[in-house]
């Protein structure tokens, strides 16, 4: 049995209800992509430290979960871990690996993530996959994604938006964002993000680790958060777009009645409201560097 660590009790009670297990860990990926020992010795490291109520599944491609128990078995500390499979484009054997997956408690395979572009995609996917797990669908956003969000609604399924990558181009328009937002609202979709969500506010970083790296217009988790409880509070569209392209924090704070940005309020109601239900998590390969941004703005503690 995973049990969940307690909220820091020093931060506002809005950031309590926002936070908690909000990142999943990715640290195999770019652009830390980091060894598989090395990303669960980090994995291993934050479980144990003051941070880890924020500390999310440790996300892993399928084909690497064998790996994964050998590296997790050399670290500590001993309960189990929270994991999600990435499955991909071979349906079949990764289906194979997630259920003849025999564990123990050393590894809890409680969300599924994969790709598909349309219904019928999804539906074979689907089928080789399973549903004993949490099921997290990416979708494309160029293109409104609402025939294809609906399909995910009425099967059960959750949703996955990808918000940015090691190339500028690889970044959604806000406005597309913004409307895959709507959608999930609209259809009472839960979803996660992923990718080039390193820090809390929108702006212009680094986009990989590498000396020199160019730098690009990256999403801020905090500010895309933000948005998706703005959508529940019907805020107009293009109000929910600036939010979600906003770059300081000095008009973004946390207190006792909630979320304030510039003139406006959500509550702290609502922003509970939208973990539980809508707005699940967001994957990072690094999870010190959110974590230092929160901090830096004294959104944490230090």
């Amino acid at each position: 049995m995973i049990v969940a660590p307690p909220v820091n009790p020093a931060v506002a009670p809005p950031l309590q209800a926002l936070l908690p297990g909000l990142i999943d860990y990715a640290g195999l990926f770019p652009p830390a992509a980091l060894s598989m020992p090395d990303a669960a010795a980090e994995y291993a490291r934050q479980l144990s430290g003051p941070d880890a109520w924020v500390l999310g599944r440790f996300v892993v491609p399928a084909a690497r979960l064998a790996e994964l128990a050998a590296a997790r078995r050399g670290t500590a500390p001993p309960q189990p871990w929270s994991v999600s499979a990435l499955a991909g484009p071979a349906w079949a054997e990764d289906a194979e690996r997630i259920q003849a997956w025999r564990a123990g408690d050393e590894l809890v395979i409680d969300a599924l993530e994969f790709k598909a572009a349309s219904a019928a995609e999804a539906d074979t996917a689907l089928a080789q996959l399973g549903r004993s797990q949490l099921c997290y669908l990416e979708v494309p956003v160029q293109a409104d994604p609402l025939e294809l969000l609906r399909h995910l609604a009425g099967l059960g399924l959750r949703a996955k938006i990808r918000t940015g990558g090691v190339t500028q181009g690889q970044f959604p328009a806000a406005a597309d964002v913004v409307r895959f937002l709507e959608r999930c609202h609209q259809l009472t979709l839960a979803f996660k993000a992923t990718a080039g969500l390193h820090h809390p506010l929108t702006g212009e970083y680094r986009l990989t680790y590498e000396p020199g790296s160019a730098k690009g217009r990256m999403f801020g988790f905090l500010t895309l958060f933000a948005a998706a409880a703005a959508v529940r509070e019907r805020w107009p569209s293009e109000v929910v777009e600036r939010l979600l392209e906003e770059e300081s924090g000095q008009v973004l704070r946390f207190d006792e009645a909630g979320l304030h940005w510039r003139d406006r309020l959500i509550p702290a109601s609502s922003l509970a409201q939208l973990r539980s239900s809508s707005a699940i998590a967001f994957g990072s390969c690094s999870f010190t560097e959110p974590l230092t941004d929160l901090r830096g703005l004294g959104y944490l503690p230090a």
